[in-house]
């Protein structure tokens, strides 16, 4: 991050008579910034955020004063997740290059007040704003995009007490040109989209709670007299994701059934994402059936409950489809490959394939399938040939067992498909079907580490090849290793185990009694850990539930060689009722200079003063969130690990402390920030909570009440979808890719 630069450079021409200076002489013969192409430089200033690039760095030189004012640098400002954007920073950036921005994003900008967000009025050429998480009232909203007459994009929150009937008619005729709309519902209110009649993509997302903070249970009718309705005659792409409760399915249930009286004919994207059941309706049922006689579809997603048991995919027209989604349905192999596949047809245009909880997918016909049954690999081998271009793959949730024969096994078939970017796995998936001679078998969880006064394991001591360069070992010969080294540039990998739930799940009641690991898991250990250190590109990491983790020695790999990483989420890795990969996770660390999130749920682990010193070698952390039931902290560890990571914005601790324990944290913690240098930008607030046994700090760094921070109540909804994109970090969830889905692919960002 750029904070400071001199006024002049020693290179820098300031002479009127043509004399070179002494300095810039200096450096004539060797290489130095300025030596650069104006083209790598532009490349350079792109990865510099906006406010640091314009107010500072344009300040240095000539050549970096107008390079940095360059178009392709100007044109698109992105403000999300810069925490160090002041409000004086962003009305000082908007003064200087409002009229050329044409693309902002201010999303999540939780701690910049109303009257600041009022100046992207100023920025009268946008074409595409994001402005969701900001606090605007009705008002606000009127005079910001009253002022914007080419906007064609535009995302905003719909929060308690929004009134569109105070919206301006300039307002109003800036909206009905608007063609792409993200909605985020906290209220019941069709928002702004009556007034958008042009719309073209509409993204829903439905975080209403069931009451108010009064207690005053809500309900959908009160949507009924509005006497305006949306418009989706040019519709082309529909998208809702509701959170937990009723109500948001009340709510969508109205949106839909203006959909249900006429079908929009160029429709080709229509995506439901609802966590548990969500009855059919009638209207949904005329819906579906009218799209299924007057559109071909392109993406598909929908609730589980109006699959299963449904001939809806027999009826459905497809054109090129791009994006399916069948997370959790009852779909065996045989009607995927003939109701979804036609019979194994050339389908090259289809980049995303959700199968996430299908357990009978790559089985035959018969639903009678038991977990430890072996899969069909002539489907499988159908799906790879029919969808050679996916790059987004989830088969995690299921257990799939591979045969025994050569090029029958599941990673050797996935193998073949060499775009993937990102892939989620069960760790049942990619184990051997037989055990290997060359190596021993592996030995049960509970024998993992001796007990009573048996020699300890030696926690950290390298069991896998080494990851150093010059080292030549042998190379693991496991399929799952061979799969990762077929697809290098994969960006994102979850391996989760089939039956793993969280402590602290979001969308369903925790379970205390979870169930055990698969046994072909068993087999699954450090080697094949250290095998994902192949992925140099791998920016996004999840590991769930592998239950033969001895050492931890796979981790050290992966810190040393996917120096990219930015996103690691770890848990219930090796024994349950002792953490013995400490020493690995911390040497891991200190490499992952790139890590800005980290997710640790693990039972007895020890937060001491080992865990945060490693931890502060990640010098771009912002999240961390640590999930230990029985576990315990160390309070002095963290004040010293909040002192040096600067940038952490975010930090979940459930422990097992005292409640007394959490009160002093805070109260130490308060006092630091107060006297820390990120003081004089952020207001430090530390909330307590307190679950049961499980004593609980929470701290959000803010400006403002962290109504928009993800925080232990927020709602935020996490739905089993693929492809994965960029998400704010959930602290109460893993952050798997089945998570999320890649708006791009339906042409948004």
């Amino acid at each position: 991050m750029v904070t400071h630069y001199t006024s002049q450079w020693p290179w820098e021409d300031m002479s009127k008579d043509g004399d070179t200076p002494p300095a810039a002489a200096a450096v004539a013969d060797g290489a130095h910034l300025l030596g650069f192409s104006d083209e790598i430089l532009l490349h350079i200033l792109s990865h510099i955020p906006s406010t640091d690039l314009v107010l500072n760095v344009r300040r240095t030189c000539r050549k970096l004063a107008a390079l940095c004012l360059d178009k392709s640098l100007t044109h698109t400002v992105l403000l999300q997740k810069d925490y160090e954007a002041s409000e004086d920073k962003v009305k000082q950036l908007v003064r200087e290059i409002g009229r050329e921005v044409q693309q902002l994003s201010m999303a999540g900008c939780y701690w910049l007040s109303g009257a600041t967000v009022e100046h992207v009025a100023r920025c009268r050429g946008l074409v595409k704003v994001n402005l969701a998480g900001c606090h605007l009232t009705s008002l606000r909203l009127s005079k910001v995009l009253s002022a914007l007459q080419h906007l064609r994009s535009l995302a905003i929150d719909v929060s308690p007490g929004f009134d569109a009937s105070q919206l301006s008619s300039e307002c109003k005729a800036t909206l009905s040109r608007v063609r792409e709309l993200k909605q985020t519902l906290y209220t019941p209110s069709y928002g702004v989209v009556p007034c958008c009649t042009s719309l073209e993509k509409l993204l829903l997302y439905f975080e209403i709670l069931d009451r108010t903070r009064e207690g005053a249970v809500l309900s959908g009718q009160l949507m009924v007299g509005q006497s305006n309705v949306p418009h989706y005659q040019h519709l082309r792409v529909f998208y809702a994701r509701l959170a937990p409760g009723y109500i948001n399915q009340e709510v969508v249930r109205l949106y839909l059934a203006v959909l249900s009286d006429r079908t929009p004919e160029n429709l080709h994207a229509f995506l439901i994402s609802v966590p548990g059941s969500f009855a059919e309706s009638g209207a949904t049922k005329n819906l579906l059936e009218s799209m299924a006689r007057n559109v071909a579809l392109d993406a598909l997603q929908l609730p589980k409950s109006w699959l299963n048991g449904s001939a809806l995919l027999q009826h459905m027209t497809f054109r090129r489809p791009f994006y399916f989604s069948f997370s959790r349905c009852a779909l065996s192999g045989g009607h995927l490959i003939q109701r979804v596949l036609n019979g194994g047809r050339d389908l090259r245009s289809l980049a995303s394939l959700n199968l996430s909880g299908c357990v009978h997918c790559l089985a035959p016909d018969s639903l009678l399938r038991k977990a430890e049954d072996d899969i069909d690999s002539g489907i499988l081998e159908t799906l790879v040939a029919a969808c050679c271009n996916l790059r987004h793959l989830n088969l995690s949730a299921a257990h799939h067992h591979s045969p025994e024969g050569p090029g029958r096994h599941l990673c050797q078939l996935l193998a073949r498909l060499r775009h993937l970017r990102s892939l989620s796995l069960p760790v049942c998936a990619v184990a051997d079907s037989a055990p290997r001679a060359d190596r021993a078998p592996a030995q049960p969880a509970m024998h993992a580490v001796p007990r009573g006064f048996g020699k300890k394991v030696r926690v950290g001591v390298q069991t896998c090849p080494s990851p150093f360069p010059g080292q030549a070992g042998p190379q693991p010969a496991s399929v799952f290793w061979s799969l990762l080294k077929s697809v290098p540039f994969l960006d994102r990998l979850e391996l989760i185990g089939s039956n793993f739930s969280s402590a602290m799940p979001r969308n369903e009641p925790a379970i205390r009694n979870s169930l055990p690991p698969c046994s072909r898991a068993q087999s699954v250990g450090d080697s094949e850990v250290a095998a994902i250190g192949q992925l140099a590109f791998l920016r996004h990491l999840t590991l769930a539930q592998l239950p033969s983790i001895l050492t931890g020695s796979g981790l050290v790999s992966i810190g040393l060689q996917c120096q990219q990483l930015q996103s690691l989420s770890l848990a219930n890795l090796g024994m349950m009722g002792k953490v013995v990969y400490t020493s690995a996770l911390s040497d891991m660390l200190q490499h992952c200079k790139r890590l800005k999130d980290l997710r640790l749920e693990q039972p007895y682990f020890s937060a001491n003063a080992q865990f945060f010193q490693a931890l502060s070698q990640c010098s771009a952390l912002q999240r961390l969130c640590l999930v230990s039931r029985s576990g315990t902290l160390q309070p002095e560890a963290v004040l010293a690990f909040m002192a040096r990571c600067l940038h952490v914005v975010v930090c979940h601790l459930f422990t097992g402390e005292s409640l007394s324990t959490c009160r002093s944290l805070q109260q130490s913690l308060l006092r630091s920030c107060g006297k820390c240098a990120r003081h004089e930008v952020y207001d430090w607030t530390v909330v307590m909570l307190w679950f049961g046994a499980v004593g609980t700090l929470t701290l959000s760094c803010n400006h403002h009440p962290p109504s928009r921070e993800p925080s232990p109540s927020s709602r935020a909804e996490t739905l089993p979808l693929c492809p994965p994109t960029p998400v704010a970090f959930q602290p109460l969830a893993p952050v798997p890719l089945s998570v999320s889905v890649n708006l791009t692919l339906l042409g948004t960002s």
